[in-house]
């Protein structure tokens, strides 16, 4: 007497759609059927799916099974491959467990990029919206480089800076704008890629741009679009007056 799908599924720690799958992709031979039209599973059917199951456990890819199984040159350059592959997956597992018990101690908080974690005190939560997003657009040679820039902000222009009201005054604007321009000036002098801020991106470079130039617009009030805008321009003046 052979087991229904359930059966063999029950007894194989599986489910019956996962057994139905393996039969889709042709991993596991289909059964006969008994006299009422069900299919009759057989012992090695049962079997097949334990090893089937067994590799899959390992983190043998479902099409990467027959390889695997075949025994021969075939798989052992697919057990290398998935070796690779696992080794890789427990290092960024390990980098996840560390990030995950810097934010459960305080020392940072969820919305940090990687890198950035001791930062939280000097951000602002648009400061870290925004670092997020750089760290989709940007390399991590540009990551590095955005954090010195922020360790180096001064902080009365930083403060200033977060706290300009959207209404703020054309003089008010106007003088943070020059003191804005000193930081980043130096910032363009050290990082000459901030001027071609598309040399270190990680994706297609309109849609950097794009993705970049919306997020600023989105997360900073007028008045402090403003204040970048000009304090930019003067920045650049600068330092194109002392080459």
């Amino acid at each position: 007497m052979g087991w229904s799908t359930r059966e063999v599924a029950d007894l194989a720690g599986t489910t019956v759609n996962t057994v139905r799958h393996y039969h889709r992709v042709g991993l596991l031979e289909q059964p006969q059927r008994s006299s009422n039209g069900y299919k009759s599973y057989e012992v090695r059917h049962l079997v097949e799916l334990l090893r089937i199951r067994r590799l899959r456990e390992l983190g043998v890819p479902v099409d990467q099974i027959d390889r695997v199984a075949a025994g021969d040159d075939r798989a052992a350059a697919a057990l290398e491959d998935i070796d690779a592959e696992l080794a890789a997956t427990i290092e960024r597992l390990q980098e996840a467990r560390a990030q995950i018990r810097t934010i459960a101690d305080g020392a940072t908080t969820a919305d940090m990029p990687p890198g950035f974690e001791n930062m939280g005190s000097r951000l602002t939560a648009t400061d870290r919206s925004l670092m997020l997003i750089y760290a989709q657009v940007y390399d991590d040679e540009a990551m590095r480089d955005i954090r010195a820039m922020l360790e180096s902000d001064p902080e009365d222009v930083r403060l200033d800076f977060d706290a300009l009201p959207p209404d703020a005054e054309e003089e008010t604007r106007s003088a943070l704008a020059v003191r804005y321009a000193v930081g980043l000036a130096h910032d363009f002098q050290a990082y000459p890629w901030l001027r071609d801020p598309l040399a270190h991106h990680k994706r297609r470079p309109q849609l950097t741009w794009e993705m970049v130039a919306e997020s600023v617009a989105a997360l900073y009030n007028p008045a402090q679009l403003d204040v970048i805008a000009r304090g930019t321009a003067i920045a650049l003046a600068t330092v194109e007056a002392s080459e």
